[in-house]
C-alpha cells in the first residue's frame, strides 16, 4: 500500500496481541521468519524517494504508517532509528502515524532536537485489552508528542478507556478484530461500548474490520475474507467523525508546486469500507479493477 513505510521488518512479540501476529503468518506463507529483523534497504528512504520527474512519491500533504511489519521502537532496531528519524524531519509536509506495543522505551529513543514534540508525528499505542491499557496509556500520556491516539486490535477483549478520553488528550480510538491463525473472537458488545465512550467527548472512532470471529447479539460468524470484514464494520455504523486532527504541516522548499499537494480521493469500493474514514485514499493502484475481472 502506497501510505506504508516499513524502514525495518520482524519483530520480537511483546504481549497477548501478538500471539497470532499477522506479520509472522504472512511469513510463514512465505517461508520466512517473522522474528529476524532486518532493515528494508530498498525501502528506508521511501518517504524521500522522487519520480523520474523529481517530484516526492510521497505528496505532501499524505499520512504514512510507519512499521507496520515490526515496531519502530523495537530495541533490536535501535541502530536504525537516528536515521528514520532524520527522514521524518526532512517531510514536515507529511504525517507519519507511529504505533507501538513498547512505550515504555519511547522516551530514551527520541531524537536530541525533539522538544515537545514534531507537528507531523501521530504516536499510538496498541491496547488490546484492558489490561494493556491499564499499562500503556499512562505511559502515552507523559510522552512528549503533540498528536497522540490509542489503537485497539487485536481487540481481544472488552477495554474501557472513559477515564482516559476524558482528559482530553487522546485524538482518536481505532480498533479491529483478529485475523490469521487461531483468530480470537471480538464482540459486537466491546466495540459498541468503546464507540460510545469516543462519542461522548467527541473524539474519531474508527472500527475498521470485525476480524475472523465476530460475535454478535450471542452467535458467532465466521468471516474470513478481509472485505467482507471491513464491509461489516462499516455497515454496524459505529464509525465518528469526531474533532479533527490539525497536523500544522510545513512544505519543504524543493517542492514543484501545487501539483505536489495530495488530494485525497476515493473510488466506489471506498464506499463501504471499514478503514475509510481513517484512509489515506485510494493509491490508483488498479487492484480492485482487476478483481473485478471474471
Amino acid at each position: 500500500m502506497h501510505d506504508i513505510w516499513n524502514p525495518w521488518h520482524g519483530c520480537i512479540k511483546k504481549s497477548e496481541g501478538c500471539q497470532n501476529c499477522y506479520m509472522y503468518f504472512l511469513d510463514r506463507q512465505r517461508e520466512k521468519n517473522g522474528a529476524r529483523i532486518y532493515k528494508v534497504k530498498n525501502n528506508f528512504n521511501y518517504p524521500l524517494q522522487k519520480d523520474k520527474a523529481g517530484r516526492y512519491k510521497v505528496k505532501s500533504g499524505e499520512q504514512l504508517r510507519v512499521c507496520m511489519t515490526s515496531d519502530f521502537f523495537l530495541e533490536e532496531a535501535d541502530g536504525w532509528r537516528a536515521e528514520a528519524w532524520k527522514i521524518i524531519k526532512q517531510r514536515p509536509d507529511v504525517s507519519f502515524f507511529l504505533l507501538t506495543k513498547r512505550p515504555e522505551r519511547v522516551a530514551q529513543c527520541l531524537p536530541p532536537d525533539w522538544g515537545e514534540g514534531w507537528e507531523n508525528v501521530f504516536f499510538n499505542v496498541t491496547c488490546e485489552n484492558q489490561k494493556r491499557a491499564g499499562e500503556r496509556i499512562p505511559l502515552l500520556f507523559t510522552l512528549p508528542f503533540k498528536h497522540k491516539g490509542i489503537m485497539v486490535a487485536p481487540f481481544i477483549g472488552p477495554v474501557s478507556i472513559k477515564n482516559y478520553l476524558a482528559q482530553g488528550i487522546i485524538e482518536q480510538v481505532v480498533c479491529g478484530g483478529e485475523n490469521y491463525d487461531g483468530s480470537r473472537p471480538l464482540d459486537y458488545a466491546w466495540v459498541k461500548n468503546l464507540y460510545q465512550e469516543c462519542v461522548a467527548v467527541d473524539v474519531t472512532f474508527c472500527f475498521i474490520e470485525t476480524g475472523t470471529n465476530f460475535i454478535k447479539d450471542g452467535k458467532t460468524y465466521h468471516l474470513p475474507d478481509k472485505r467482507l470484514q471491513s464491509e461489516m464494520a462499516y455497515k454496524s455504523g459505529l464509525q465518528y467523525q469526531g474533532k479533527r486532527i490539525e497536523f500544522k504541516l510545513q512544505m519543504p522548499q524543493d517542492l514543484f508546486g501545487e501539483e505536489e499537494v495530495y488530494h485525497k480521493h476515493f473510488r466506489d469500493i471506498c464506499q463501504t469500507c471499514g478503514s475509510r474514514l481513517i484512509c489515506n485514499g485510494c493509491s490508483d493502484c488498479g487492484l480492485c479493477q482487476q478483481k473485478k475481472r471474471p
